[in-house]
């Protein structure tokens, strides 16, 4: 693969460094302006939020109240609803568990989607394991939950939905507003796992009829280790039980020495996010089309996985069909991004997010996602794209199935001759 890497020069594209960063879902570059906010919280204002009794315990409790309300500014909700945690998968637990624990006596009935994260997944599969029921629903080939199979799950027991607000692989945003309204309907707490979402699109908890919320500092170009769950106080109230008990930090509902610094980058990171969501949002989306376009142009039998109508604007899920994905991503090296292939064990497993689409074992091995966010630029997105032609074009040509369909071989009636 050493040729195809020679192929593409990068000097070719002004302003582009090697090894390029396009993997934002995963994570973000912290933004200067939120580091810049967090700074004097390490030396200088150190004191601990919950000390009430001098000056340095009140400095540092103001500097999170503010960003309570930054936060809550962004999402529509008030800053006494907003409960700090280390992050997204923590506020996942605390909400599926704290509600599974607050609410069994109503009744023991859960569902989610079987797309979602594994900080969803994994705390239902545990809460099965305590006597609770959970209905993982299906999605569609494009990727969004039939509303129908949601109405025909819910039961006289069900006590929570859980549905991510966007798919933190392919980028399909679903019908939140729908599922909260049908849940409000039903009398049934509604949470999503909203860290795709947060700061990249419009969210407004209260027109959207969520009930619980779950955010991440690092999603959104502020600092890893930090989170917040927003938790409903009226039309209904919400209770949750504590999962870390100890000196009833965050109203009971989440004890510990709160981290200020990144609590105070947490709130920048959601007060430039929202002043800036529209123009970088429209930014995003070009570039993310640009790359598609590009790559769609030069390379047939390429596969968009997941709804482009509904979709996080720089999220791009491409299946690149008789091309072995690890191969591919090899031959891409200098680029970050991400497979979609998480490897467990010995054993690389397709996307089990890519399979629920009904995609077979061969493409959904051969998906690349492209997270583009703040920092990419156009000449990124343009060594990218002919970085990623060129290897693919040169893995086909030693591709004998690419060459039998280019021939107008049905592959699937072909029978293999057994080793």
């Amino acid at each position: 693969m050493s040729n195809a890497a020679a192929s593409i020069d990068v000097a070719n594209y002004p302003g582009v460094h090697l090894p390029l960063y396009m993997d934002n879902h995963a994570t973000t570059q912290m933004d200067p302006r939120v580091l810049e906010a967090m700074m004097p919280y390490f030396t200088g204002k150190f004191g601990n939020a919950a000390s009430r009794n001098h000056a340095f315990g009140w400095e540092a409790e103001q500097a999170v109240e503010q960003a309570r309300e930054q936060i809550a500014k962004l999402i529509g909700a008030t800053s006494k609803e907003i409960i700090f945690t280390s992050g997204a998968t923590e506020s996942n637990n605390l909400a599926i568990k704290g509600i599974a624990e607050m609410y069994r006596e109503r009744g023991n009935h859960i569902i989610t989607q079987v797309s979602e994260h594994k900080a969803i997944l994994d705390p239902c599969k545990r809460l099965e394991k305590n006597g609770f029921r959970v209905t993982y629903l299906p999605v569609k080939a494009d990727g969004l939950i039939d509303i129908e199979d949601l109405k025909r799950a819910m039961d006289d027991k069900t006590i929570l939905v859980s549905i991510m607000f966007a798919n933190n692989e392919i980028g399909v945003i679903q019908p939140i507003e729908e599922i909260g309204k049908l849940c409000h309907e039903r009398g049934v707490i509604f949470h999503t796992d909203a860290v795709q979402a947060v700061g990249k699109i419009p969210v407004d908890v209260q027109a959207m009829n969520i009930d619980v919320l779950s955010l991440s500092g690092h999603k959104i170009y502020g600092p890893k280790g930090v989170g917040a769950l927003y938790v409903r106080r009226r039309n209904p109230r919400v209770q949750i039980n504590a999962q870390i008990d100890g000196g009833g930090h965050e109203r009971g509902m989440r004890s510990g020495t709160l981290n200020v610094p990144g609590i105070v980058g947490l709130g920048k990171a959601c007060e430039i996010s929202g002043q800036e969501m529209a123009e970088e949002s429209a930014r995003l989306t070009a570039l993310r089309d640009r790359l598609k376009n590009k790559l769609e142009s030069s390379l047939d039998y390429v596969h968009i996985n997941g709804t482009m109508e509904h979709h996080l604007p720089g999220n791009l899920n491409m299946s690149f069909v008789y091309v072995e994905g690890e191969s591919l991503l090899m031959g891409i090296n200098d680029i970050a991004v991400s497979s979609g292939s998480a490897c467990t064990s010995a054993t690389l497993e397709p996307s089990y997010v890519l399979k629920a689409l009904g995609l077979g074992d061969d493409v959904a091995h051969s998906s690349i996602r492209f997270g583009l966010g703040r920092f990419n630029t156009q000449a990124e997105v343009d060594y990218v794209a002919d970085k990623v032609i060129d290897v693919v074009l040169k893995l086909r040509e030693l591709s004998p199935l690419y060459e039998m369909v280019k021939e107008g071989i049905d592959l699937s009636k072909i029978e293999w001759a057994a080793h």
